[in-house]
This record gives structure tokens, sequence and C-alpha cells, in this order.
């Protein structure tokens, strides 16, 4: 079975794997990277401010400086917004190109909300606190500064390696589709590895390395709307079929449903390997459940959790609310949007009719659109064993463990498109520290750092010389 060969697959890695000395990057190189994270978390890339595009310039101006030629670096606008795409060309021994994925956008942070400036990068504590330091500014930053370094030290690639920085994965991901689609010539290439997916776990008590995710699937994000209409009225005389009343009915009934519990190969892989290191009844869960996916115990322990129930299922949550039209009137219209996550092999049709029994007949269900449906990317031995060489140049030893997450990223569009994506970030974070889209985003400097050592031995590693 297929399940088994991945399996034996990181068990045979992890089995080689031996412990080399911990690797280091130049400090000048950490120093570049420090100035250009800097100066890309003041960039206000949230959407309806226009600024990715000049995001954009100043990356390609980095670029061009290293010595990148014009004719590699491309700029393209797609409404406010722009992807940025450089090309660091190889000698084609190695086969088609790799594809290296980050996102320029950020999710909207509130100054006002926030204990510092999210869009000033200041380090206190051990941390980088900014919008974007998270999610995805330090992916496009390591990425850019490891061409950067590779350039200035005349590495010569095997494939061609092409970085594409989109300007809207929190929105609509029109620029990764319009790279996906309409420039595919700009980035077709064998594979990609994203920056925005995988990363590592640390020990909540202790900080140290536990593990880091090898990401091959994602779910799919889905956006439905629930709505109820009344012929309203007067307030001062109540009926029983108020819009509102029955719109929170229809929540209530969404909340407490259940979709069945799923699995694939990357999920039980995942389980087996961290429930070993997981503590409490949440590790013991993991491990009876890859063990034996019908446990049902074993699922209703992981559902607990917030960061692991949409490992085992499709999830739906309301996001938003409108309703009614004036404070003295009887609500004719309440609406609520509701997001889905699902899980690869179920279509956005069957949640939708699954929606529809749960609210009942009274609520109208729309779908209003979702991430490209995309099935899970095969295993990649290659990649995995620079992944894992990647990750012991940091941590020596450490497990790297396959695994799908309950979000998408533009991978799911590269998935979509024929392109195999794989999340291979380097980053590592203790759970209660990852504020992503949240208030005061942090990531550990020493993260960062290690981003650049993660991401220099990943890309020689891959496309060294033969």
């Amino acid at each position: 079975m297929k399940k088994i060969t991945i399996a034996c697959a990181f068990a045979a890695l992890l089995c080689a794997a031996g412990a080399p000395a911990k690797e280091t990057t130049p400090e000048e190189v950490r120093k570049e990277a420090r100035e250009i994270f800097q100066k890309v978390i003041s960039f206000r890339t949230s959407e309806g401010l226009g600024q990715v595009p000049a995001m954009a310039q100043y990356l390609a101006e980095r670029f061009r400086a290293a010595g990148f030629k014009e004719e590699d670096i491309h700029i393209l606008p797609v409404g406010e917004t722009a992807s940025l795409v450089v090309r660091y060309r190889g000698n084609g021994r190695g086969g088609k190109p790799i594809l290296l994925l980050a996102h320029m956008d950020v999710v909207t942070a509130k100054p006002e909300e926030w204990q510092r400036d999210p869009f000033t990068l200041i380090e206190e504590n051990g941390y980088f606190f900014g919008r974007g330091t998270l999610d995805n500014k330090q992916g496009v930053t390591t990425l850019t500064t490891t061409f950067l370094r590779l350039k200035r030290e005349g590495f010569v690639p095997t494939r061609d390696l092409i970085i594409a920085f989109s300007g809207d994965e929190e929105t609509g991901m029109t620029t990764a589709t319009d790279l996906a689609n309409k420039n595919r010539a700009l980035i077709d290439a064998e594979y990609a590895l994203n920056s925005d997916d995988g990363g590592g776990q640390l020990d909540e008590k202790t900080g140290k390395p536990q593990y880091l995710s090898f990401v091959g699937a994602e779910k799919i994000s889905a956006t439905y709307e629930l709505t109820v209409r009344n012929p309203g009225g007067h307030s001062s005389a109540p009926r029983a079929d108020n819009a509102i009343y029955e719109l929170a009915d229809a929540l209530k009934a969404v909340q407490a449903y259940r979709f069945p519990v799923k699995s694939n190969d990357w999920t039980l892989g995942s389980f087996k390997a961290t429930g070993p290191v997981t503590p409490g009844p949440l590790g013991e869960a993991m491990t009876r459940f890859a063990a034996n996916p019908q446990d049902e115990s074993a699922a209703a322990e992981i559902a607990k959790v917030p960061t692991e129930i949409g490992k085992t299922r499709t999830t739906c949550v309301a996001t938003m609310l409108r309703g009614g039209h004036a404070s003295n009137a009887l609500p004719q219209t309440a609406t609520a949007t509701v997001s889905c996550r699902i899980f690869p092999d179920t279509s956005t049709d069957d949640v939708k009719s699954t929606l529809e029994q749960v609210v009942g007949k009274n609520v109208q269900v729309s779908f209003l659109g979702s991430t490209p449906p995309a099935g899970a990317s095969p295993l990649r031995k290659d990649v995995l064993a620079a992944l894992t060489k990647a990750a012991h140049a940091q941590y020596p030893g450490i497990p790297v463990v396959p695994g799908m997450v309950p979000w998408a990223t533009d991978g799911a569009v590269y998935r979509a498109a024929g392109i195999p994506t794989y999340g291979v970030s380097g980053s590592f974070i203790k759970a209660s520290d990852s504020f992503s889209h949240g208030l005061n985003e942090r990531l550990p400097v020493e993260s960062f750092y290690g981003e650049l050592t993660h991401w220099y031995v990943l890309l020689k590693e891959l496309a060294g010389k033969r």
C-alpha cells in the first residue's frame, strides 16, 4: 500500500541520517536578511492599500543589484496587486526548474489594536514582531537572501530555480492563478517548494525542536452564505418566525454538526510520527488513530484540539454576520458567512448539500467560491532527503514527518495546475506563539536566521553539482 511506502521512506531516512554538526550562516548574510526583513515588513501590503507593487519593485531592485538580468525579473500587475517572478539560470543538467513560493501580501492589521506598530519590525525578548513576520514575509526574505547569497558565491544550479512571490494569497489568490494559467511559461516547473507551509514544532515547556513537517496536501478553502428571509414588520408586534432567530438556530446546528472522519497517507504518517512526541491524551489519540483510522474515540479526542480537528475531517465555522435594517423593525433578512475547510476527497457540492440538510429548508445556502480543488502531491524521495539534510543542518537528528494542513495556500493553485507542491518551511515555533492573522504576530529570532541555513542547504542539495 502507498501509506506503507511513505512510512518506510520516512523511517529509512531517519534511521540512515547521521548527526552532523549544526551549520551557521555567515554574519554578513544575517545582516543582509535583517535589513531586507525590516524593509518588507514596513510595506502595508494588506488588501486595498495597493502597496504590493511597491514591495515587488523594492525586491526587484535587490535582484538587479545582485546581477540578475532584466529578462529574468518580472513584475506582473493584477488589479491593485502584483506578483514577482525571478529566474536563477542553471546549466540544465538537472532537468526542469524548481519553483519557490512565498507571498508578499498580509492580513489586515489595525495598529490601534496591537501592542507594537505592526508595520515596524521590532526585536524583543527573542522574537521579531510585526505583521508578516511569520506569514509570510519571512519566506519572501529568506528566499530572496538565499538567491543573493548563491549569486555572490558564483553558484550555478543544475536546473533553473524560479522564485514566484504572489500578491494576494490571503484573499483571492488571483496572482498565483494568473501565473499558473496565463503566464505558465514563466513559472513552469517539475515541482514547487512552498515557504508558506510546513515548518517545525517547538516544545511548549523546553523550547526544544520536536519535529519538522513535510506538507504534501492541503484542504480546500470554501465559503458559503446562509440566508434567512422574512416579511418583517414592526418590532412592537414580534412574530415567531424571526429571521435572526432562525439564522441563530441554523448556526447552532452547524456548530453541533461533525463531518465524517477522513484520513489519507499524509495525515496518518503525521499522526504516527507526532503522536509519540505529543504529551497527554492528544498524543495517545494520535498514535491510536494512525494505527486505526476507524477508532472513533481517538478521532473524538483529536477533535477537542482546534489545531488538530481539521486534520481528521471537513470543518465549517461561522465567521461573519449581518442582519436587519432598522432598530425598531423586525428583520427581513439575516445572513451569515460560513468558512469551510474541505478534506481533499470531498467536493464543494457535497458540503453544500450537507449544510442544506443541517440548517433546514427555511435557510438558503449559497456557494460563494473556493480555492482550486486539488489532490495530494505524490511523495518525492529526493525532496524528502534534501529536506531532511536541511533540517539536520539546524537540528541534527530531528524527525521530518509528513503532513496535510487544514488551511489553504498558493500551493493549492499550483497543485490544481499540475505542479506537485511541497510545504518545506524551516521556521520553528511553539504552537502557543503562532499568531498568524492575529494580534502581535511574531517569529523567534533564532528561527528566522535558521531559515537562511535551511534554504541554502535545501537548494544546494536539490540543484547542486551532478
